[in-house]
């Protein structure tokens, strides 16, 4: 069985995408700048609001690079200290996502090893930052020394789909010992080919859809500074487009 797993930063989006056949989530704040750290309100209210789906918790004090400052490390290990403390359904495996490098884009051994001992036994995985190391196959073997469960990447490509053949080597490098996400304009049409021609048994998703701003339009339009935050609609969760992700994952299960 191949997972499925939806990013997202809407509360609302995540029993949407769970009802859909998401395996787990990525949890996050503001995609739109590349992913921040979700506020405790926002994890919190959406272990309110799943069942059984897992969610993975980006953990990423800021946006932009992911060369981290002493203090932003600190801050980081705060939030996985809080969001570990919050209450969640039974069922509900937690983890978290995190990537940090060094100014020459290797792997930052010493900030993701104290991550990681902040999060003691919930899973970690090493979001897209590992598509900026040098030597990817050096840096996964790094990873598996540190202890991560999983790397997001889409082989350093722009997409994952272009990534293949990167993503292969990087299956057959991992053997097993840390398991290969693949992400990045990854969709129903194609993601068949991806699986069989990769051997990655997780995907990642963001089933992001434009939808209606909820203020009526005659407010945006009074206010001279509205169309600066408001530009008529926002990103939302797609459950349709989750449901076909999950119908394609099936049906390469069902042909395997």
């Amino acid at each position: 069985m191949t997972l499925l797993e939806v990013c997202l930063d809407d509360v609302d989006g995540a029993p949407v995408a769970e009802a859909a056949g998401a395996d787990r989530l990525e949890l996050c704040a503001a995609l739109g700048d590349g992913g921040i750290t979700p506020s405790l309100g926002t994890v919190a209210a959406v272990f309110d609001r799943v069942h059984h789906v897992g969610v993975q918790v980006l953990v990423r004090q800021r946006p932009g690079d992911f060369v981290f400052s002493n203090a932003e490390l600190e801050a980081m290990a705060a939030d996985i200290r809080a969001i570990r403390a919050l209450p969640r359904p039974e069922n509900v495996r937690l983890g978290f996502v995190i990537g940090a490098l060094t100014p020459a884009g290797t792997i930052d051994r010493a900030a993701t090893e104290r991550l990681v001992a902040v999060a003691r036994d919930v899973p970690v995985t090493f979001h897209k930052a590992f598509d900026q190391t040098p030597d990817q196959l050096a840096a996964l073997d790094q990873l598996v020394d540190l202890g991560i469960e999983r790397v997001l990447t889409s082989g350093g490509a722009a997409s994952a789909l272009e990534g293949s053949a990167r993503l292969a080597e990087l299956v057959a490098h991992a053997s097993g010992r840390i398991a290969v996400l693949a992400g990045g304009g990854v969709r129903p049409d194609h993601v068949q080919a991806l699986v069989r021609t990769t051997g990655v048994r997780e995907v990642h998703l963001r089933p992001g859809a434009a939808v209606p701003s909820a203020a009526l339009a005659s407010t945006i339009d009074a206010s001279p500074t509205a169309r600066s935050y408001d530009p008529g609609h926002r990103i939302a969760t797609s459950g349709e487009l989750v449901a076909r992700m999950r119908a394609a994952l099936d049906l390469t299960r069902a042909s395997a």
